[in-house]
C-alpha cells in the first residue's frame, strides 16, 4: 500500500475534499470541513487518522506501527506506517473510522451531518457499512 492507494480511496468517500492548508506537500483530507486524515506527498511514511481515545490506545499497544501522531493531540490522533505488516483493509478500516468519527462528532450543522450520513449509507462496497 503507498500514498497513491490511500489518495485514490480517501477521494473515494463521499463529500470529501483534499486540502494543503499548512505547507504545498501536506495533504490534508476534509469531510464536511473537518479534518479525518493526514499525509505528505514528500515523507511517504503513512497517514494520520483521528481515532477515539480508547481505540487509539488499544492500537498502539497491539501493532507496533500505530503511534500517537507528530504534532497532533495524541489522545485522538494516530499515525500509521505503511511498511509495516498491517494489511490494506486494516489500514482502510482505520481511515474509514477517522471519517465516520469526524462526520459523527465534529460536522455541523446537523443538516449536513445528515446529508453526508445519508450519502455514506447509498455508498457501496468494501468498508461502506462499518
Amino acid at each position: 500500500m503507498d500514498i497513491y492507494d490511500i489518495r485514490e480511496y480517501v477521494l473515494s468517500l463521499p463529500f470529501t475534499e483534499e486540502t494543503t492548508p499548512f505547507d504545498e506537500t501536506t495533504l490534508v483530507y476534509k469531510v464536511g470541513g473537518k479534518m479525518f486524515a493526514v499525509t505528505d506527498m514528500d515523507h511517504i511514511w503513512g497517514v494520520v487518522v483521528k481515532c477515539d481515545p480508547e481505540t487509539a490506545i488499544a492500537l498502539r499497544d497491539e501493532h507496533p506501527e500505530i503511534t500517537g501522531a507528530w504534532h497532533f493531540n495524541k489522545r485522538h490522533w494516530n499515525d500509521i506506517k505503511l511498511d509495516g505488516d498491517l494489511s490494506r483493509d486494516f489500514i482502510l478500516e482505520q481511515i474509514r473510522n477517522s471519517y465516520m468519527l469526524v462526520i459523527k462528532h465534529n460536522v455541523t450543522p446537523k443538516a449536513l451531518r445528515e446529508e453526508i450520513l445519508a450519502s455514506v449509507a447509498q455508498t457501496s462496497g468494501p468498508l461502506c457499512d462499518k
